[in-house]
């Protein structure tokens, strides 16, 4: 049989076509228009997602024989606003997970309900990018679109929707809309109040492998593939990515270096720790998971070697290194202030320990050291939460730098696997589909067949101490210098 995961991009829908043994026989890929109709905001057109995706199924199933595929699933942007009319037609464009108009219902959520009651409610407290500001500000700023909805959605869900015609929703992805009650897997009651909406506006809930219902009949003539084809409710797209790292069951790490950064902690115990450094989803498969993201990683080296030093040499700059563990250098990582664990958007890239023998390569090392320190600042609040994590899996652009995996291994004193396919929430969303259809007893088995550790990078001893040192060290430079961002922004 053939499973195919839909991975929804914010530039573009990435398709995978994955077999029952978990081969991948085909991927591609469709782009579709960003809008920035002012200043800070970020929307899209759901439109263009779902004829893109329909497209992108058409290309991907070409060659295939259509009558085996058997289920399709989807990894996607988290926090986007979708809202539909008693129709089911778009009300207004999507407003997107790094829009940034939302500070206002944001600091309202925070400060005036309170964030011990909204994290008591939903395990996180407020972001500017999570949904829940974005209804309170269509409720404000355009109350005539706030009366038409009949139904709030999530991109990924949207495409769920077009297919199988279920309003639906995954409980990874509901995770950071913040009116979910992610410890009790339901909608959070006080939070829908909070926010002047109704558990009847809200899709039904899923588990990420759980089936919510099969392709439409129209489709499926128009597609040929068979109208028994189960569409399988995915996750959001960290939770996805994870499902394909094979980060799922108990104390299971993975960390990305992409344009920004994350570490993911599976768990099969619910938790939150008590500052909210991380937020607390539900994971993908069926149990729980710890992150923190940061706003800056694999592009604070881009920043540094394209528009500062001026090299698209990454390789030949970082041979340069030769020396870790000794850099006398820091750098703090805050290119786009920070969320967690210090969720301060006034928080800005900084350099420290200049001297008149300072090098191009020292500098270029507290780049890629200072993402690293700033990684482990996340690790650090889930070991306070008695989480015990002795190995990671690594993805992301960042992770393709040898030397890079080198310094994470040991500033975080732990093993780091290296996956052979890396292929993110599109693989993820396969393996849900896969799992759905009894190709797995569950999300762990299929993770357990399909995603190969090749190679395992080792702390060693001598450089893990050095590193202990320096981060003790890199720990004390945001508390010290905090106050002063906001001054100078």
């Amino acid at each position: 049989m053939l499973y195919i995961g839909v991975d929804l991009g914010t530039s573009a829908v990435k398709l995978l076509l994955m077999n029952e043994t978990g081969k991948i026989e085909k991927i591609v890929s469709r782009e579709y228009p960003l809008y920035f109709p002012k200043p800070g905001w970020s929307e899209q057109n759901p439109e263009d997602w779902w004829k893109q995706s329909l497209e992108g199924i058409r290309e991907l199933t070409a060659e295939c024989d259509k009558s085996q595929v058997a289920g399709i699933s989807f990894g996607g942007q988290m926090h986007g606003l979708v809202i539909l009319d008693e129709n089911d037609e778009v009300i207004r464009p999507a407003i997107l997970w790094n829009d940034g108009r939302t500070q206002k219902e944001t600091d309202y959520l925070n400060e005036v309900i309170g964030k011990e009651r909204i994290s008591a409610c939903t395990a996180n407290i407020a972001f500017a990018g999570f949904t829940a500001p974005k209804i309170l500000w269509v409720k404000e700023n355009e109350p005539e679109n706030f009366k038409k909805i009949r139904k709030i959605m999530l991109p990924k869900d949207y495409l769920a929707y077009k297919l199988s015609g279920v309003h639906c929703c995954d409980t990874s992805d509901a995770s950071g809309m913040l009116l979910f009650d992610v410890k009790n897997r339901c909608w959070s009651k006080e939070m829908l109040k909070i926010c002047g909406i109704t558990e009847e506006q809200m899709p039904k809930l899923f588990e990420s492998y759980e089936t919510v219902g099969t392709l439409k009949d129209e489709l499926a003539e128009m597609l040929q593939i068979p109208n028994t084809c189960k569409i399988v409710a995915g996750a959001g797209d960290n939770a996805a990515a994870a499902v394909g790292t094979g980060t799922v069951g108990d104390g299971r790490c993975n960390i990305s270096l992409g344009t920004s950064g994350t570490i993911f902690i599976s768990s099969k115990e619910f938790g939150v720790d008590p500052n909210n450094a991380l937020h607390a989803f539900a994971h993908a498969d069926g149990n729980y998971h710890l992150m923190g993201c940061m706003l800056s990683a694999a592009s604070c080296n881009k920043w540094w070697m394209d528009e500062i030093i001026g090299t698209k040499d990454y390789r030949k700059e970082q041979a340069a290194i030769d020396k870790l563990g000794e850099n006398k250098v820091y750098f703090l990582p805050y290119l786009m202030g920070e969320r967690s664990p210090h969720n301060n958007p006034n928080a800005r890239g900084t350099f420290i320990g200049l001297t008149m023998d300072t090098t191009r390569a020292d500098m270029t090392q507290a780049v890629l050291e200072g993402v690293a320190f700033a990684i482990r600042d996340s690790f650090e609040v889930a070991k306070s939460l008695g989480i015990k994590i002795e190995r990671t899996k690594i993805c992301g652009g960042g992770a393709k730098s040898p030397l890079w995996r080198k310094i994470i291994a040991n500033v975080l004193n732990i093993k780091v696997d290296i996956i052979k396919a890396e292929e993110g929430p599109a693989l993820g969303g396969a393996m849900l589909a896969a799992v759905a259809n009894g190709e797995f007893a569950s999300v762990e088995e299929a993770a357990e067949k399909i995603v190969e550790v090749v190679d395992t990078i080792e702390p060693e001893q001598e450089l893990a101490a050095k590193y202990e040192e320096k981060y003790r060290k890199f720990a004390k430079i945001y508390p010290t210098v905090k106050d002063l961002f906001k001054e100078i922004v």
